[in-house]
């Protein structure tokens, strides 16, 4: 055999081995590419479900009472008779000033009242001779007018006195500095040996511990959903509120909105809102006198208004709702199987669960799974959707209601909200979609 002939017969038995070997399957994709059916989605009934409505909001504790204390009056300080940060109550003694100078007007005042009163006694006589004189031939009318000014003008001097006096008695009450509220009172800003007075600025602060306010600010256009959600239902009455403190935890305590003011900020659009917590003390008093408490005054606190009442919403898996530019959407297994796109609106949510308010009904079928590969109008394969995201469904109310705020939190204002689940389809303008 020639060469030529060697090499041909090898490349024959090549061709053959590797025809052999390839499965027929690959070897068939290799040849031409089968069509494929429409794409398997999972689908669940859009249906009523119970839900808390939470509203989330940016909050800051404040004291019900807040007093500076300052100096009444000029003069030294002799005693501070409280320790720094612990509670004190109404009335209790917090600074003794000198009090000498204060003591020596008081009795100077009241020796200048005696002598006021010596000489109206003796003018009162007078009056009395001068009238008893008058009918006789020894007696002046002028004699008579003379004594009843004189005694007239001793009575007003007496009351000046008497005035006198007790602007001196208050001003050395000043030199006891009591507390004004009951509270927990602040460093001392000037100690003992230096000399206060009005102008010396603020001594120390007392601040009211339970209960304590929070405010926070509410954009105008959720302040009147807000409105139009709770006031057929109780008004105040309706909500409660749960702060969730700097380190993430829930506070033990809810509190009740009792304000809403009755301006608007111009330069945020915003109109402030107050509710009251209440601040009991977390262990009692320690060794220090300190009595620690978990709400302090200026604290930042995330706010959660949450209705008091569940409400029935239409809801559907939160991984079914898509997003893009014009809002949110979801798709429908419309007739002959084929997907089409619901605009939708969006009301209180959870992180599994989407309360539809318009544009889906109870009962129509959603799909939940498989979004990547649907496009609208395009004929679908509609499946149960898996069993685990229907006990999510089914479940996630009763999660919601025993979770507290963090399983049913609804964005701030202006954040958009982002599901769980990823793989969305394109947008029908086109542009990429993203879960809510």
């Amino acid at each position: 055999m020639t060469m030529t002939g060697m090499f041909t017969l090898r490349v024959w038995v090549a061709a053959a081995t590797l025809s052999a070997a390839c499965p027929p399957a690959i070897s068939t994709a290799f040849a031409q590419a089968e069509p494929t059916g429409p794409p398997v989605v999972g689908i669940i009934a859009a249906r009523k479900e119970p839900i808390t409505q939470t509203e989330q909001f940016i909050g800051r504790i404040e004291a019900k009472q807040r007093v500076d204390i300052v100096a009444r009056v000029t003069a030294f300080i002799e005693k501070r008779l409280f320790v720094e940060g612990t509670d004190v109550e109404e009335g209790a003694l917090l600074y003794r000033l000198e009090q000498g100078p204060f003591q020596a007007v008081v009795a100077a005042q009241k020796a200048q009242i005696a002598q006021v009163e010596a000489q109206l006694e003796n003018a009162r006589l007078t009056t009395q001779r001068a009238r008893t004189l008058l009918g006789g031939p020894a007696g002046q009318q002028s004699t008579y007018d003379a004594a009843l000014a004189n005694e007239r003008a001793l009575e007003a001097q007496l009351q000046g006195a008497q005035a006198q006096l007790d602007t001196a008695q208050i001003n050395l009450g000043y030199t006891e500095i009591r507390a004004p509220i009951a509270g927990q009172i602040g460093r001392t800003s000037l100690t003992i040996g230096n000399v206060v007075g009005p102008g010396s600025g603020v001594l120390t602060t007392i601040i009211s511990q339970d209960p304590m306010f929070v405010t926070f600010p509410v954009p105008v256009r959720e302040a009147i959903n807000l409105r139009a959600r709770y006031g057929p239902t109780g008004g105040f009455g309706a909500v409660l509120i749960r702060a969730q403190l700097p380190d993430g935890r829930f506070y033990d305590h809810t509190g009740t909105l009792d304000f809403v003011n009755n301006t608007i900020a111009t330069n945020t659009d915003t109109i402030l809102l107050r509710g009251v917590l209440p601040n009991p003390p977390i262990f009692g008093q320690t060794r220090s006198l300190l009595t620690l408490r978990e709400l302090t005054d200026g604290e930042f606190v995330t706010v959660f208004l949450e209705g008091v009442e569940p409400v029935e919403v239409v809801a559907i898996p939160r991984a079914a709702v898509l997003a893009d530019q014009r809002g949110s959407y979801v798709y429908v297994i419309g007739q002959d199987n084929k997907a089409e796109e619901r605009r939708i609106q969006l009301g209180q949510s959870s992180t599994t669960l989407a309360a539809v308010t318009s544009g889906l009904k109870v009962g129509e079928q959603v799909i939940a799974e498989g979004l990547q590969r649907v496009r609208a109008g395009e004929t679908v394969s509609p499946k149960p959707a898996d069993a685990i995201l229907q006990r999510m469904m089914r479940n996630s109310a009763v999660n919601a209601d025993s979770a507290g705020p963090a399983a049913s939190v609804s964005p701030p204002a202006g954040h958009a909200p982002t599901g769980a689940a990823s793989g969305a389809g394109p947008s029908a303008s086109g542009s990429p979609s993203r879960r809510r």
